[in-house]
Order: C-alpha cells, then structure tokens, then sequence
C-alpha cells in the first residue's frame, strides 16, 4: 500500500469546478513522455472508429439530515439498496449519540427512517414515505448529493445540477463517475462529426471509491462491490469496434470495471449485469481497454492503482509529479488525463 502514496499541496484539491465543463485542463501521458493541454484536445486525440464508453448513473441525493423522536439531530448516507427493495439500504449514521436499533428519524414530513438492523459501522434502514409518493420524490425534496470528504468549499445549489455528468440517466450511485463531468453535449457532438462513436454502460459508484487502502499487503484488502449493467446493444458495439480495428475508450475507472469484469473467456461481450468486486492491480491484463479517460485519484486508493497498472507504475509516478508540479487539480472536480497504455500491455 505504501508504495501507491505520493505527497500532494492542499490547494491542489479542486474545491470547484472548471466552468464551462469542458474548460478542465487534460494531462495526456504516452509511453514517451507527457503532453499537456486542454480537456477539448481530445478531438486532437481520438478518431474516427474510436468508441467512447460512458458510465451513465445518476448520483442519488443520499445525505439525508432527520431529528430523532428525542430531538437528537441524525445524518443518514445511504450507501446502497437491500435484497432488492426499493425502500431497505444499507446506509452510514452520525449522531452525537448512539443510535439505538428500533429508533426513527424524521427525515421530513411524511418522510421517515427506521434503523432495523447493523453490522460492524454500517446500518440497515428502512425508508417510510407517505401515501402517494415514492421515495425518487422523497429525496429530491429532502436529501442532499453527498459530495466526498474533501469537497468543503463549493456551493450546494450548484453541486445538484454540476455534481452530474450531462449524461446522466440511471439513478443509483452516491458518488459521481467523475471523469465525464467534464464533457459537454458540444464536446459530444464535435467528436461525434469526427467518427468517434459512444455507448453507455452503467455501474452505481459507491462509497468505496473513496476509501483509502488499509492493508499494507494488498493481498489482504477486501474491495468494495457495486452493481453493473451492460446491455446486449452496447456490448455488440464494443466488439464490432474491437473487430474493426477501432479502439475501446473507457470514461472512467468506473467503465473500466464494467469492462473488464463483463468480458468473456472468448475475449467477447455480451449482454450482463451483477456486482463486481474487481480489484485492479499493477500486473492485470487489460482485455478491452485500449485508452482511459481519468481523473487524479487520491493516494493509496484503489483507483490509483489501476492506473499504475495501465500506465505501468514508473509512469504513474512521472505523470503525478508532473501534475503536482504543473499545478493541476486534482480529485472530483479537478483536471483529466488520457492515459496510453503501458507498451507491454499490447
């Protein structure tokens, strides 16, 4: 684990983002050296038989502030659905006091949390809404888009609508596939007229993403599991791209799980869904991905690993000091990379 740690300024950590979207400055890092630019350079970069692969999920408004029947004030996360029901979770509490199992949060009117179970620091809650409503409407009036720890200067009016990719379409993750929060529709469309085709794929990011690796010895680290779809449509498009010489873009660590988690013992896609626990490390065989799409990860997270075992992990450490150097932003709303990949992967 130590060895995936690196030292970064506090400033360099993007309070806000690029405005417009498409404004962000991209990193572009190749066997042979570094190039840098910005994020709509990559019509420079892409072409015609590329394929982008976007993941389309929608951030939920998961933070959700209640008063216990003592007065109490309670923070409840959601982190993700139970068995199946639309209204169990599995969800993070914060109190100044123990919550007790059986108490219940008032969330806002008609809108109510039942704690019915824990295991180790994570609760099972049970979401009560009114007669008439559903719980999508419940927490667009009363839950907040929980932006991750190290966001502390934004402006939450901004964040509901900025804190999504224009893409968005499939609500269920509590954190945002950042590297398409930097496309805009006319990014989109530009690359379109070049021949650059896109598919969506779907993975419901979630807290893990965030969480630094605890085990020095990486062979003892459990990863976190997230749910993922692919359709037959866009896993038909993946392999006819792959079969006519195209290359397979991810947009995103996020895809690139998707990716290599759904690909078959043929090399194939095809039409999948599930969870997947996929822990990429330096040494993994790429089998899909031809370029990523990325932003600057935290250290001593999963998600910098994976891009060590992209690029190789020298060139992860080149690219990093030169981004610090260089001033780029890092995390969710800072800068991108386009990532080569490591010449020994081919």
């Amino acid at each position: 684990m130590s060895d995936f740690d690196y030292l970064l300024p506090v400033e360099r950590i993007a309070q806000r983002p690029a405005q417009p979207r498409d404004a962000a400055r991209l990193l572009v890092s190749h066997p042979e050296g570094i190039t840098d630019g910005g994020f709509t350079d990559l019509t420079n970069w892409l072409r015609q038989g590329d394929l982008l692969v976007l993941n389309d999920v929608r951030v939920i408004p998961a933070r959700l502030l209640g008063k216990k029947s003592t007065g109490g004030r309670v923070e409840i996360l959601l982190v993700r659905p139970l068995d199946g029901e639309t209204n169990l979770w599995e969800a993070l509490i914060g109190s100044n006091k123990p919550v007790r199992l059986g108490a219940c949060v008032t969330l806002g009117e008609d809108f109510l949390a039942e704690v019915i179970g824990r295991e180790g620091g994570r609760f099972q809650v049970r979401l009560r809404v009114g007669e008439g409503d559903t719980l999508s409407a419940a927490l667009e009036r009363f839950g907040h888009l929980p932006l991750p720890p190290y966001i502390v200067d934004s402006d939450p009016e901004e964040d509901r609508e900025r804190y999504q990719t224009v893409y968005a379409n499939s609500p269920g993750a509590v954190a945002a596939p950042t590297a398409g929060l930097h496309f805009t529709q006319t990014l989109l469309d530009r690359l379109a007229s070049l021949g650059v085709d896109r598919v969506m794929a779907t993975l419901h990011v979630g807290l893990g993403t965030f969480q630094p690796v605890r085990t020095e010895d990486l062979a003892q680290h459990v990863m976190h599991h997230e749910f993922y779809s692919l359709s037959a449509e866009a896993a038909d498009k993946i392999n006819a791209t792959r079969q006519q010489g195209g290359r397979v873009v991810a947009v995103g660590t996020t895809v690139v799980r998707i990716l290599e988690s759904a690909v078959g013992e043929d090399g194939r896609l095809g039409e999948t869904s599930g969870e997947t626990n996929l822990f990429i490390l330096p040494g993994f065989r790429f089998r899909v991905v031809d370029l990523l799409i990325t932003n600057f990860h935290l250290p001593k997270s999963t998600l910098l690993m994976l891009v060590a075992a992209f690029t190789g992990k020298a060139r992860q450490e080149r690219d990093y000091a030169h981004a610090v150097a260089a001033g780029y932003r890092f995390y969710s709303y800072g800068d991108a990379n386009l990532l080569f990949p490591d010449q020994g992967m081919a």
